[in-house]
């Protein structure tokens, strides 16, 4: 049997030049083959950096890359089994399509006929048979997508890097491609590592998402653990929209925040500690004054289509983000109510391993107490 880890950071950092901030800093990770990862973080994190490291195109500073359990810091771009389709997909204007996927084959002195066979079988994962003859210049953006994968598939790498490739597109084609290129993975079972800032892309794609912040990874997980459990207040303001309000853990599942005191699901922090509270927007719901467990004022509101956002504040002073069906009125007093479960508590300054622990031992507690 393959060994599952492909892809190994080991402590690796990349500083540009000495007198420079590093890029990357003691980063560590490991990518699993056959799924779709998505790097995902501000301009400047370095989520580029480590597309750039896997695919050969510069070396590290310090630490060492593992593929399949080698250490490939010094190994060329050309002999890694990785390909990489870029932002602007650098395809060969001069060529049709046929020859820009055919291009790194014929580079591979492969028999005509084998090319033949490879580009068709290329042209008909991507949805494009028929358009072997067709110039570059005549394709649509979402069209030049799918021959830039073909071109990357064709060569049958274990990792495709995509640098992202969906951010000149509008956002009627770029939502489309984003259900091909999921597609795309799970039929040819290669990994994938896609680099966007565009936290919905993410979200809708990834098996795994690693955030970054200024050269660190600030969490890893699956969409859904990092949109329901946030490790800190950067990544709870960067994925999704938040509703962050500082307070403190008084016991275990009872905190205060907005001037009262709430139950919650949170436990194994220190009484009175300080923290932070997030709430989503969706887990709040309009009840009217004085039933709901926070009294606000609404401030303005916004129709989305599928829902209206609403901005109010509360007695003490904290903004609240609603997303809800129902219609509020400017200047109108409501309640709002959520559920315990929607209180997520954040231990301020925590790392992502206090963070597993602190889960891990709430799970075994959890578990202990239902036999």
């Amino acid at each position: 049997m393959r060994e599952q880890t492909i892809i190994r950071f080991e402590n690796v950092t990349k500083q540009y030049a000495a007198h420079e901030e590093a890029v990357l800093k003691d980063v560590s990770f490991t990518i699993e083959r056959g799924r779709f990862y998505t790097l995902l973080g501000p301009s400047g994190c370095g989520k580029t950096t480590i597309l750039r490291l896997i695919a050969g195109f510069i070396e590290p500073t310090a630490g060492n890359i593992y593929f399949n359990g080698k250490v490939i810091n010094k190994i060329p771009a050309n002999e890694r089994q990785v390909n990489t389709v870029f932002q602007d997909y650098a395809l060969f204007p001069h060529l049709n399509v046929f020859e820009n996927i055919a291009f790194g084959l014929r580079i591979k002195k492969m028999k005509k006929a084998a090319i033949e066979n490879k580009v068709q079988e290329a042209l008909r994962f991507v949805n494009l048979p028929g358009y072997e003859q067709r110039e570059i210049t005549e394709m649509s953006g979402g069209q030049r997508q799918r021959v830039a994968i073909a071109r990357a598939i064709v060569n049958e790498p274990e990792i495709i890097l995509l640098d992202e490739p969906l951010s000149a597109l509008d956002l009627k084609l770029r939502t489309e491609m984003q259900y091909e290129l999921r597609e795309l993975q799970r039929r040819l079972g290669i990994t994938f590592i896609f680099v966007t800032h565009d936290q919905e892309e993410a979200l809708a794609m990834s098996d795994e998402i690693f955030v970054l912040n200024n050269g660190l990874i600030e969490q890893s997980g699956t969409p859904n653990d990092i949109y329901d459990e946030p490790i800190n207040r950067f990544v709870a303001d960067f994925i999704g929209e938040s509703n962050i309000v500082s307070g403190r853990m008084r016991e275990d599942f009872l905190v205060e925040f907005a001037g009262k005191l709430f139950e919650c699901v949170d436990q194994g922090l220190m009484p009175n500690e300080a923290i932070d509270v997030v709430i989503r927007p969706e887990d709040l719901e309009i009840t009217v004054p004085g039933q709901g467990k926070l009294q606000v004022k609404v401030d303005s509101q916004l129709f989305r289509g599928v829902h209206y956002e609403i901005s109010c504040y509360d007695e003490a002073g904290n903004e609240w983000l609603v997303h809800s069906t129902r219609k509020a009125e400017v200047g109108e007093q409501i309640g709002l109510h959520f559920d315990k479960e929607a209180i997520h508590v954040m231990r301020l300054n925590e790392t992502e391993e206090e963070f597993d622990k602190r889960l891990e031992s709430y799970g075994e507690e959890l578990s202990e107490g239902g036999d």
